[in-house]
């Protein structure tokens, strides 16, 4: 059997694993997944990535939204606003809140984030084994202009910067807090070096992907593995088809671009992550410029449409794979 491991953020990771056991249901995958996004809320653990991945793969999401549980209903949500208790911008749907009830009773009872994220998934049996990228508290910030405060800036927590501003006023920095003294959670090293290949979807690069990249020893590991290493850039067609990833790359300086993504990440062979990077057809001119950069690239259609879209993806991905030179 085929061991699969994937570096996931929230939405664009969990469809392309749709896509994964779409094509290859019996493989077996572990996805690491990134927590930087992590906040806590009326005193809940909330986990947005791993419930996102959680919930999508064990058909528990709410399909238009893309995050948060099917057939939800607000009602806690509407009494705390009505009571005037803050965050009002962040809402827990009432199906939502049982999950990070359970996950904060067992997080005080002194379970670590990957024990409670395997009893979780107990229950929606999502045909993956989810890990968080550490056990540790880490959370990205965003600094943005404050005319108001007396430095000037201000930072404040990921979600709020996605969720009440929705990424419309530019981010001046990111700051993840707490990860370079984090740890990779149990599992995850091994993950990497057990695999047989390790897949990057089109997570955001910076909040995503490079949260996970961040916690200290996951790139040594990365770079060390004997398993090919392929990424699926998230800009078609020199922007991010949903989310906030231009704002993130022009905020720590990377071009916003199939080929700025792919040459931020860059290839192993010159102390990048990668062997192969996959683009969008409407991106093609980037991966002439990716490969003479020195890290293989090939266009293909990158826009999960519908499972046998992704699927096709994932096909892509794993052809590259293949065609890239055997590490020993």
């Amino acid at each position: 059997m085929r061991k699969i491991t994937v570096l996931s953020g929230g939405i664009g990771g969990a469809r392309f694993l749709q896509g994964l056991l779409h094509l290859l249901p019996d493989a077996d995958v572990t996805v690491v997944t990134n927590t930087a996004d992590d906040l806590w809320v009326h005193g809940l653990k909330v986990c947005p990535d791993l419930d996102t991945v959680m919930y999508t793969l064990g058909d528990g999401i709410d399909p238009e939204r893309g995050w948060g549980r099917r057939d939800e209903s607000w009602g806690v949500k509407e009494e705390l606003a009505a009571y005037g208790v803050e965050p009002t911008w962040f809402g827990l749907g009432d199906r939502d809140v049982a999950t990070h009830l359970v996950r904060t009773q067992m997080l005080e009872a002194g379970y670590p984030l990957t024990a409670v994220t395997e009893a979780l998934c107990r229950r929606w049996r999502p045909g993956v084994r989810l890990l968080p990228m550490t056990d540790d508290r880490v959370e990205t910030h965003v600094v943005v202009a404050d005319p108001d405060a007396p430095s000037g800036r201000r930072a404040m927590h990921f979600q709020e910067y996605w969720i009440r501003l929705r990424a419309t006023v530019p981010a001046e920095q990111v700051v993840v807090v707490g990860l370079e003294d984090s740890s990779p959670a149990p599992g995850v090293l091994e993950a990497l070096a057990g695999a047989d290949v390790v897949l990057v979807p089109p997570s955001n690069p910076v909040v995503s992907v490079g949260t996970i990249l961040g916690v200290p020893g996951v790139r040594d590991a990365l770079r060390a593995t004997a398993a090919p290493v392929v990424g699926l850039s998230p800009i078609v067609g020199g922007t991010h088809v949903r989310g906030m990833a231009r704002q993130m790359l022009e905020a720590v300086g990377v071009e916003v671009s199939a080929a700025g993504v792919g040459l931020h990440y860059g290839s192993r062979a010159a102390d990048g992550v990668l062997d192969g990077w996959l683009v969008d057809t409407s991106d093609a001119a980037d991966a002439e410029r990716v490969s003479a950069a020195g890290l293989p690239a090939r266009a293909v259609p990158l826009m999960m449409t519908d499972l046998d879209a992704t699927a096709a993806m994932v096909r892509a991905a794993l052809n590259l794979a293949a065609a890239a030179p055997v590490r020993g």
